[in-house]
Parts: C-alpha cells; structure tokens; sequence
C-alpha cells in the first residue's frame, strides 16, 4: 500500500491500531518554520512532526549523496531518527502534508529504500482529513525511542555523472519540477535556468486533481504511459523531495518499486551549480 485514505486512517485511530505511526511532514521552503507552527496549532490525533529540513536531510557536509538543498543523510543517521520518533520494524508508517503528499512522499521514499514496508502517504493530506469532518488535535504523542538495522548504504539512488550516462544509454530522466522552470523561463532559488539535457518533464503536482487527491489510476496510468519500469528510469526534481512523488506514483501504478525507479537527490539544485554541467531550455 504506497496511498491510505482518510476513513480507513480514521478506522485504524478509532480502533486504537498499536503499530500505526503517523508523521506529519509539513514544511515550506520560504518559511522553514511554519510546518512546525502548522502542528501545534492543530495536527491529526496521534501525529508526530518529523522536519524535513533537520531530520530528512543534512547541511553539515556528511550526505554520502552529494549536494543539493536537501542533502540525504546517511543511512545510519536516519535510523537514529526513525528510532527516536519509535518506528519499529513492524510498524505501519502514514505521512501526510498539506501539499498533496509531495513532501510527505520523501518520508515514505526514504522508508521503502532502507525497507521498510509498510508505509503509506495520505491521500490529500490534512485538507482532505479536516474537509471529511475529521477533528485535530494539539496533543502530542510520545513514543518510545526503538532500534533499527538499516542498509550501510541508500539504494535507490544515482549521482549527476550516473545521470550524464543513463542518458546516453537512452535510459528515460523525468524532471519533476513545474513546466516553467523545467522550459527555464523562470528560475526562483537555483543559479542557473533551465533542465538536464534529455530529460522530460512529468510536473508532481499534475498527479493530483484540483482538490489536492491523487487522480484516478486510469489518469495517473496515461501520464505515465511512456515510462518503463524495467529500464530504471531516474527522477530528478529542485532538491530530491517533490521528485519523490513521482516515484511514489510509479510504485501506485506497479510500474516501479523504489529501487526499480531511482532517485537523483542532488536535483537541479545541485546540476545547476557545477559550471560544467550542461543545462537545455526550452521543451
């Protein structure tokens, strides 16, 4: 199950589930703090807040991945994260955000990378828990800190000169990022305007209907009619997190697992600082 929705969430809060984690993963990157106000003042019963900036990434030059804005942190580092936040192996995982599941979708990629199973993204996220009538809350729970084994090392994912020679194989590059910035006529945080050479552009966002849910499988099957799972296609987006919701599409539609479909967490954010690196514009 890679998407839950809110009423089979509710029934396992309401049933008292002892191995449901839920982990409310808003974030804004103008304003790195409002995720965190966003969850005190209201959040979903039995919530925990896991920042993306400080837990999901690294900016302290220890990412065995490279640059970009939101650096991955080594795999151990994670597991001390899970653990505190009480993330047994057993224990069946939900994240939400209010932004449709892009950055809930990092959480969850990351999870399925080190393998963990059993974790799901809310389908549209706190708008759709609070549009269905269901309540927030401002407690917090506490958990108790567990143990966790990770891989030494992320699977999944693929440097910039692994994505130079993935395209020279042929091999299919998905920039999730907006059509604009993709075309490279507007650039708002990285230096230089514009894409990967070669690359298409599957925008994250047109994943989801106008109310922020996943559109049906029959939508989501012909926007992604062109990709072939078996031949690893690697998606790429400003900072390695909308460009996990791609692959978390892909995983719906049993094109990809994480793993088959593989991430270039350094993105744009990172390609675009390199001189060297050869940037295209246009469609």
């Amino acid at each position: 199950m890679a998407l839950i929705g809110v009423d089979e969430l509710a029934a396992r809060i309401e049933r008292g589930d002892p191995n449901l984690v839920i982990c409310d993963v808003r974030f804004d990157l103008m304003d790195h703090d409002r995720g965190r106000r966003d969850f005190d003042h209201g959040h979903l019963p039995g919530a925990t807040y896991v920042d993306l900036h400080q837990q999901l990434a690294v900016h302290d030059g220890t990412s065995p991945t490279g640059g970009g804005r939101h650096p991955l942190p080594t795999t151990q580092r994670f597991a001390s994260t899970i653990g505190a936040l009480g993330i047994a192996p057993d224990s069946f995982v939900v994240a939400y955000d209010d932004a449709g599941g892009a950055i809930a979708a990092r959480l969850w990629w990351m999870l399925r990378a080190i393998g963990h199973e059993h974790v799901a993204v809310l389908d549209g996220g706190v708008h759709a828990w609070t549009r269905h009538g269901y309540a927030l809350t401002t407690e917090v729970m506490q958990r108790e800190p567990v143990a966790r084994s990770v891989p030494d090392s992320w699977p999944g994912v693929v440097s910039a000169d692994e994505v130079v020679e993935a395209i020279a194989a042929g091999r299919t590059v998905i920039d999730a990022r907006a059509p604009e910035r993709y075309r490279g006529e507007v650039e708002p945080l990285d230096p230089r305007a514009g894409h990967i050479p070669g690359a298409r552009n599957l925008h994250h966002v047109a994943n989801l209907d106008a109310d922020g849910l996943h559109r049906p499988i029959a939508e989501l099957r012909d926007r992604f009619s062109e990709i072939d799972g078996g031949n690893q296609p690697i998606v790429y987006c400003g900072s390695g997190v909308t460009a996990c919701h791609n692959l978390l599409v892909m995983c719906v539609l049993g094109i990809a697992e994480p793993g088959e479909a593989l991430l270039y967490p350094g993105s744009w954010s990172e390609w675009s600082r390199a001189d060297h690196r050869p940037i295209a514009t246009g469609t």
